[in-house]
């Protein structure tokens, strides 16, 4: 089996759902720079990767690798190891909202929120999912690969997220202020993706693939604030300040506050989402907002 004939059919999956590579790679939950290498021949499509991309294009994985349906020989995986598709169940359920891979990252997410990371079970989370714990490990043989899908889907959830609440906004003090309180956890979901981010620093600190993906989130989500900053400072709505610096400072009041927030019981006063939302509106005004001209 050679590798750019797996290539070309990965291809015309793709093409066959009609959007872009990047999308695709969000879909399969991977990164783009990885979808990119593999299409191009510098780097092999893994087992796990190879599954997820036959569930999201409806295809057989056998019609990828050019082999009998349902298997993927050693040729197309990073282990010498044969994988075979989970077995059918007797009452096939209609296909989840976005596919299988999904479903499982999603469910891990919510799990995690609820209960941490090192408390959640694959069992647990095929019981979620309403499928087998091989369905899991067919998608993500390990708990490493299910952490860093989880890892890669909330900061893809969070970038569109963001993306979506601030287009159109030009004023550059209005979408800082946006930004803030996306960023202040008023809501379950917003509860819930926090405490899934707490859970995930901790993690940061112990695997290396989790250490680079939250670098590489930071990086975008301080180049994100710094480029607003720098817009308002043009606009002359915040003062001539160093944007990456005023990023930096910023990021950490929120990502402290939150924290506080989440760790404190519930009513104590000085420690809820209004006294946080209002400390970092504070600090927008007192070191950002250009004073009045009179």
């Amino acid at each position: 089996m050679q590798q750019d004939e797996v290539a070309a059919r990965v291809r015309q999956v793709i093409d066959a759902t009609g959007v872009s590579a990047r999308e695709f790679a969000r879909r399969i939950v991977i990164d783009p720079s990885k979808l990119s290498r593999s299409l191009n021949g510098t780097r092999r499509f893994t087992a796990a990767e190879l599954a997820r991309i036959a569930d999201i294009g409806g295809v057989d994985v056998g019609r990828l690798i050019g082999a009998t349906a349902g298997e993927v020989t050693a040729g197309a995986a990073a282990t010498p190891s044969t994988v075979r598709s989970p077995s059918p169940s007797r009452s096939p359920s209609p296909p989840p909202e976005g596919g299988r891979p999904l479903q499982i990252v999603r469910e891990t997410v919510r799990l995690i929120a609820d209960r941490g990371f090192h408390a959640v079970r694959v069992a647990d989370i095929a019981a979620a999912c309403h499928t087998s714990t091989a369905a899991i490990h067919y998608h993500f043989p390990g708990r490493d690969e299910l952490l860093e899908a989880a890892v890669r889907w909330c900061m893809d959830e969070d970038t569109r997220r963001r993306a979506e609440a601030t287009a159109g906004t030009r004023h550059a003090g209005d979408e800082l202020r946006l930004l803030i309180e996306l960023q202040t956890p008023r809501t379950e979901q917003q509860r819930r993706q926090w405490c899934v981010w707490l859970d995930l620093w901790a993690e940061a600190a112990r695997s290396t693939t989790v250490g680079r993906l939250h670098v590489e989130y930071y990086r975008q989500w301080r180049g994100t604030v710094a480029d607003v900053i720098r817009r308002g400072v043009e606009q002359g709505v915040f003062r001539p300040v160093d944007a990456d610096g005023a990023a930096l400072a910023l990021t950490a009041l929120i990502d402290g506050l939150a924290s506080q927030v989440l760790a404190a019981e519930p009513g104590l006063p000085g420690t809820g989402t209004p006294a946080m939302h209002d400390a970092l509106i504070a600090h927008v005004d007192a070191c950002l907002t250009a004073p009045a001209s009179g």
